[in-house]
């Protein structure tokens, strides 16, 4: 039986996302609370955007203070918190001649790579079966999952997908009329599906040989969520261009495109705009999240956090493995149980997600306590042995 907010979502809403089971209507921490009052562990932080969970009381002051004090200026101005922002992804890149362009969302951080790649005077791109890098016209011409690019063809032309973790497929696709090759170094609405390692290594020597640009989408996998800023550090390259959003801005829409090296000054005067892009609120709350993970040492726990995960999931009944690095990780069953066992978690307390029928992708909060994990693998585990009628 529906809800009266399932009726009133069908009577006003558009029907894209379907109609949700529950209605959120606060949250602290890692903790969710529905409008008849049950609590949920969040365990998918907004589909990884929630990068310090709910409510963090150094985010909602730096944002209220900021509020208080200057809303939004547009791109025509600048203000003290888009310099320093802009100043620590640079540092972040580890290249002085890095620059930023802000936007709002992870698609628009892609549309902006896309145009900045056809100032190199080529067209032609390659990305990855199975990828996402949003749902805007040129977005999606990138995204290789058919489901969602079928419906709205004609989409852009010149773009080949290949399949993910194949140098050779890659290598015979990457041409000298090659603009970009745009690569996520997981594959998180896939199933969070890990490549090789070399891949990523593999990737820019292919592209420095056709002069290619390397595009790093690192929406999902940034801001630390892998265990690095941007998740593909330890395969030890330089990207031309990374693209970020989801959690940098702490629940706040805030992306942003990160040209490197020479590609940093190929957009030109007029080229590009945002009218919300870098607003100094979204941008409070940015600066915010990147200090509490710095004072943190938030990226070190991320690790630890997931070797304790990937060791305990191991054992549970029905657990083929665990993909991912960090807390971006997919946990394939055994068989097509996925949908079903979330539900089940859904009723006793724990917000996961099923991107495919056989894996529950979790991407919490970076900050969830270890007491908080415990219980997420107590009730994942009885709920299981349940499905699988153990």
């Amino acid at each position: 039986m529906a809800s009266i907010n399932q009726e009133r979502w069908v009577k006003s809403l558009q029907s894209n996302y379907g109609v949700p089971s529950i209605t959120l209507v606060k949250g602290r921490g890692s903790m969710v609370t529905d409008s008849n009052g049950k609590e949920y562990l969040d365990l998918l932080g907004g589909i990884a955007t929630n990068i310090l969970g709910h409510a963090h009381p150094q985010i909602s002051k730096a944002v209220s203070k900021q509020m208080k004090t200057l809303g939004h200026v547009s791109n025509f101005y600048m203000h003290p918190n888009v310099l320093e922002l802009a100043e620590e992804l640079q540092s972040m890149t580890g290249d002085t001649r890095a620059r930023v362009f802000f936007c709002n969302s992870g698609a628009e951080a892609n549309e902006s790579a896309l145009k900045l790649s056809r100032r190199t005077g080529r067209f032609q791109i390659v990305a990855s079966e199975g990828s996402f890098h949003g749902r805007t016209m040129g977005a999606l011409s990138l995204t290789g999952q058919p489901s969602k690019r079928d419906p709205f063809k004609p989409l852009l032309t010149g773009v080949k997908h290949v399949p993910y973790g194949d140098l050779k497929a890659m290598a015979r696709a990457v041409t000298k009329q090659t603009a970009m090759v745009i690569v996520e170094p997981i594959l998180g609405e896939a199933g969070v599906v890990t490549p090789p390692m070399g891949y990523l290594s593999g990737i820019r020597e292919i592209c420095d040989r056709s002069g290619a640009l390397m595009v790093v989408d690192a929406v999902q996998t940034g801001m630390g969520r892998t265990g690095q800023w941007f998740g593909y550090e330890d395969e030890g390259i330089t990207p031309d261009v990374i693209t970020i959003a989801k959690g940098i801005g702490g629940g706040l829409p805030l992306g942003a495109m990160i040209a490197l090296g020479k590609t940093s000054h190929l957009l030109k005067p007029g080229d590009h705009g945002s009218t919300f892009g870098g607003n100094p609120v979204a941008c409070a709350s940015a600066l915010a999240v990147i200090r509490v993970l710095k004072k943190e040492s938030i990226l070190t726990k991320v690790l630890a956090d997931e070797k304790f995960l990937k060791t305990e999931l191991a054992k549970v009944n029905g657990i083929k493995e665990v993909r991912g690095k960090g807390l971006l990780l997919g946990i394939v069953l055994k068989r097509k149980l996925a949908l079903e066992l979330k539900d089940m978690l859904e009723e006793r307390g724990i917000l996961v997600n099923a991107p495919t029928t056989s894996v529950i992708r979790i991407a919490p909060a970076l900050n969830i306590s270890g007491k908080e994990i415990k219980r997420f693998l107590a009730v994942f585990d009885m709920s299981m042995n349940e499905v699988l009628h153990v």
